[in-house]
């Protein structure tokens, strides 16, 4: 190979840097560009570049570089070159805008891992907490960034800054609220990065991130790894590679169970390709509890579906249980030679969601049966009231008009929210093992016990310690957002309160406010989201002033309570 071309292509990488600042300028100035320019000509011209240019980083990684790792890159750049070669039949924006994503990653990774002798990922690695919250905050930012562009609109337009700062927040959260209509203003690119924000936000940041760092070779410091095992809930025990793998086998098996139960129904709708995007769409957004919907008025067209219901519901439950859960019952069921039992978390978690969920299929029956349910046939109330007390526990999804609820349908759905999905999944809330923990310490005192005990096994100090801290910190952020909503928001108490829960808890119901809400309050409901789906102990540690103190005991004296 001449020595010319060797050192052409050991400067592609920076050519394709430049590039994907091109190809930003070149979906985001559309009407400018459109303005002085052929558009449809710049826009191929530009596809055209960015394939070129990844083919040629494939040459330059397979016969130059030296890097490690090259290979699993060359394989992924490689299926990103044949994808963008089929794209650019259907649409060349498309292409740009995947291609586009590769070059960020890169770029990214470049920063974080190589620049500055990799001081700033020793920095992010040194405070867990704190690449947590920078790592939702980062996604957040550029899925702002990438809804705001024109191409993301049905009408070409530049959706305002807090519209694509709550919905990116909203899908990156698995919220589910929503200020615009997802099916009729997000072009299909739009709905794509939202889609894509909500896989993300699913499976966890810290969960994509160190599965990239795995990828290209890098190590996992103990910190780093002490975080994951949070994310996801699992125990110092178990391989994080291994935990990491099996977490994609489960969320791409379940997802595409889902998917395939939705198409059989959706197929009787719709064109097979259309049937097969709103399938994968809404099995993707239901799994990972986030509750958006193609649908202006959610899932209230197929109120009756019994195929629907019971799909929809299932993912839900499957994604708020938690992945070390799923992963301990198909050992469990599947592997019982090698694991005789389930662990105790496992338990407590299946035992405190069927109790919520009996509950609140009973109180929505009762409450909703002259209400929003009136005139339903017993059919229909029985999938009503099953639904919405799966969906309340974080997902967002509806079969009747969340708006019409009753007072008392208001309080059950408020406390459900509150308390949410499972440590480690897709859903937010304190969580159920965290509601567990409470209702245990009260047992334990008025049966005057001094420690906690379930299935014989005693639960030790510090996990009541960060209960009764954690629904401490809940209470007080709800309360202090309530009170500001109420100072610049006109509408009636329980709506408010029912917005402010159902952000924390990253539900994605609403009692019809959202849309309505004024810059402050898209704001405030924002943050609640943010704040709900990393955790609020997680901000703490992150925040928290760390100081050296002294290990003094100092005298006990008893104060009087209650």
């Amino acid at each position: 190979m001449p020595q010319l071309y060797r050192k052409a292509l050991k400067h592609i990488e920076i050519v394709a840097y430049l590039l994907a600042l091109w190809s930003f300028l070149v979906l985001f100035l559309e009407p400018i560009i459109d303005y002085f320019l052929n558009y449809g000509a710049v826009e191929k011209f530009t596809a055209l570049a960015n394939i070129l240019l990844l083919l040629l980083t494939i040459l330059n990684r397979a016969f130059i570089s030296e890097e490690k790792g090259n290979r699993t890159i060359i394989i992924v750049d490689v299926a990103m070159l044949i994808l963008g070669s089929v794209l650019m039949i259907y649409q060349a924006k498309f292409v740009i805008f995947f291609l586009l994503i590769r070059q960020t990653y890169f770029i990214l990774q470049f920063i974080i891992f190589r620049a500055f002798e990799g001081k700033l990922y020793k920095l992010l690695t040194s405070n867990p907490p704190v690449t947590l919250m920078l790592s939702f905050a980062l996604v957040i930012s550029i899925g702002t960034v990438l809804l705001m562009l024109p191409a993301s609109s049905v009408q070409n337009q530049v959706t305002p800054f807090v519209d694509a700062l709550f919905t990116s927040t909203s899908a990156t959260c698995v919220t589910g609220l929503v200020v615009l209509d997802t099916g009729s203003y997000y072009s299909f690119l739009g709905q794509l990065i939202i889609l894509m924000l909500i896989q993300i936000g699913g499976l966890g940041i810290m969960t994509v991130s160190t599965a990239f760092a795995l990828i290209l070779g890098q190590r996992l410091n103990l910190k780093l790894e002490n975080v994951m095992h949070q994310m996801v809930g699992g125990t110092q025990t178990i391989d994080i590679f291994r935990l990491l793998k099996n977490i994609v086998i489960v969320t791409a098996i379940i997802e595409s169970m889902g998917a395939l139960l939705l198409y059989i129904k959706f197929s009787q709708l719709y064109t097979p390709i259309q049937a097969f995007y709103t399938s994968v769409f809404h099995s993707v957004s239901a799994f990972c509890n986030a509750g958006f919907s193609l649908y202006s008025n959610s899932m209230v067209n197929y109120a009756d579906s019994v195929l629907i219901n019971f799909t929809i519901t299932l993912l839900i439950l499957l994604g708020g249980i938690g992945f070390t859960v799923l992963i301990d019952l198909n050992r469990y069921l599947f592997f019982k030679e090698k694991v005789k039992k389930l662990s105790l978390h496992t338990k407590l978690v299946l035992v405190t969601s069927a109790v919520l969920l009996l509950i609140g299929f009973a109180a929505f029956y009762i409450a909703e049966y002259r209400g929003t349910m009136a005139g339903f046939s017993i059919h229909r109330r029985l999938l009503g009231s099953w639904f919405q007390s799966v969906t309340t526990r974080t997902a967002g999804f509806n079969t009747i008009d969340i708006s019409g609820l009753s007072k008392a349908s208001v309080l059950i759905a408020v406390v459900l929210m509150f308390i949410g999905a499972s440590p480690g999944s897709t859903g937010g809330g304190i969580k159920t093992t965290t509601f567990t923990v409470l209702v245990l310490t009260i047992t334990a005192i008025l049966k005057g016990k001094r420690d906690l005990s379930v299935f014989n096994r005693k639960i030790p100090q510090s996990n009541y310690r960060e209960a009764t801290s954690l629904i401490m910190l809940t209470g007080t952020i709800i309360f202090v957002i309530v009170f500001l909503l109420m100072l610049v928001e006109p509408f009636a108490f329980e709506k408010i309160l029912f917005e402010a829960v159902s952000a924390f808890g990253t539900v994605g119901l609403s009692m019809g406010i959202t849309a309505d809400l004024s810059r402050i309050g898209k704001l405030l409901i924002t943050l609640l989201m943010y704040v709900g789906r990393i955790g609020p102990l997680t901000m703490i540690y992150a925040l928290a002033i760390r100081k050296q103190y002294l290990n003094i005991d100092y005298a006990e004296e008893k104060i009087a309570i209650g």
